[in-house]
């Protein structure tokens, strides 16, 4: 067993001694605790319900994470007016709930020994002016709770154009902080046509400590796009480190679509027989680890269950075991229970040579339809 250190420690001497591990999906999981508005997707909870946020950040923190990031993705005032109904007011201000969700991480990261980061995401500015000046304001306006409040490192992420994550970045540097970038992009490469290979390079040249990719794809698809960042990286001599926090669901149709998993029937609500298993989780946590990937969290769809699997997968590289070990190593206490079929189970041989997914005999994959009625 590995022992945890007391002494705190940032992300670049972190990613100096072994991979890091990310924490997990926040706003859909708040969702279906029941805590979160699904569509607009917005964070109210930090003020409206702080111990439902607080409680799914400690279980992160206790699966294994060595970051908390501020629950406060997507945050804005216009995001907040799109998502209040006709007639209802505007309850919470962008500037209220960053401030609480800063307050938040820190308080639980203090808990555990994890660091805070606070991210940044897309702005309207750019999606639909590209004007530059406004774009660069919005960042700032984003960026200084950040720096008011002292997180640990800055993450740019769910970038669907580099021209948008390189101007992100070169804002984020007036923090004198570490830098963490990631991109929505799958094998198609960015929304204006720009190649995973030239992404992975750009992204390189901004500067920033960390590069990867986030939410939309799946393990699989994820592991292609990986791949090629890492041998344009090589072929271009940068050995800046990956990331990748991919989704927790297994969508491999969605491959060649630009918005991934949103392109989904199912999304977002009847996602849950997609759900990857744990073990699933081990076997991409290992791949990725393989290809040069220093930090594996989780996006959208990634449980505390699934983030622990990643920490455990890369317990002998970390030298620790997760805090969660002393009641749920990988595959459990299986071997003591009192049903025969149970004890045979008992090893990760077993579960990672199941193919799961019986449960769901009429599912439209393997059954034709008509009219909307399973034949």
């Amino acid at each position: 067993m590995y022992k945890t250190t007391a002494q705190k420690k940032g992300l670049l001497e972190r990613l100096k001694e072994g991979p890091v591990v990310g924490d997990g999906s926040m706003c859909m999981t708040l969702e279906k605790r029941g805590y979160c508005r699904a569509g607009p997707w917005t964070p109210e909870a930090v003020l409206a319900y702080p111990d439902a946020v607080k409680q799914l950040l400690r279980e992160y923190m206790r699966a294994g994470a060595d970051v908390l990031q501020t629950p406060c993705f997507y945050c804005s005032d216009g995001m907040l007016k799109k998502g209040t109904a006709a007639g209802e007011t505007v309850a919470y201000t962008t500037d209220a709930i960053n401030e609480a969700a800063c307050k938040i991480a820190h308080e639980v990261a203090a808990e555990g020994n994890a660091l805070v980061c606070g991210g940044l995401s897309p702005v309207l500015s750019y999606l639909r002016e590209r004007d530059s000046a406004k774009t660069r304001a919005e960042f700032d306006a984003q960026l200084d709770v950040f720096i008011k409040y002292k997180v640990d490192f800055v993450l740019a992420e769910f970038f669907a154009h580099v021209e948008e994550l390189e101007i992100c970045v070169d804002v984020i540097k007036k923090a004198k902080m570490p830098i963490a970038c990631s991109m929505r992009i799958g094998p198609l490469g960015d929304s204006n046509g720009v190649s995973v290979e030239e992404c992975a390079v750009r992204m390189a040249k901004t500067g920033a400590d960390l590069i990867g990719i986030n939410c939309l794809f799946d393990f699989d698809t994820c592991l292609k796009t990986l791949k090629r960042m890492r041998d344009a990286l090589d072929k271009e001599g940068l050995k800046t480190p990956l990331m990748c926090q991919p989704l927790g669901w297994r969508c491999p149709e969605v491959e060649d679509k630009y918005l991934g998993y949103l392109d989904l029937p199912e999304t977002p609500l009847a996602l849950d027989p997609r759900t990857a298993t744990r073990f699933e989780v081990h076997e991409f946590t290992r791949a990725a680890y393989n290809l040069g990937t220093r930090y594996i969290g989780g996006c959208c769809g990634m449980e505390p269950h699934h983030i622990r699997a990643i920490a455990q997968e890369l317990a002998p590289e970390r030298k620790r075991d997760p805090p969660v070990q002393d009641m749920c190593p990988p595959t459990g206490f299986l071997q003591f229970s009192g049903l025969s079929n149970i004890k045979e189970k008992a090893s990760m041989d077993f579960w990672t040579n199941t193919k799961p997914g019986s449960g769901r005999p009429f599912n439209p994959a393997s059954t034709q339809t008509e009219g909307g009625r399973f034949l």
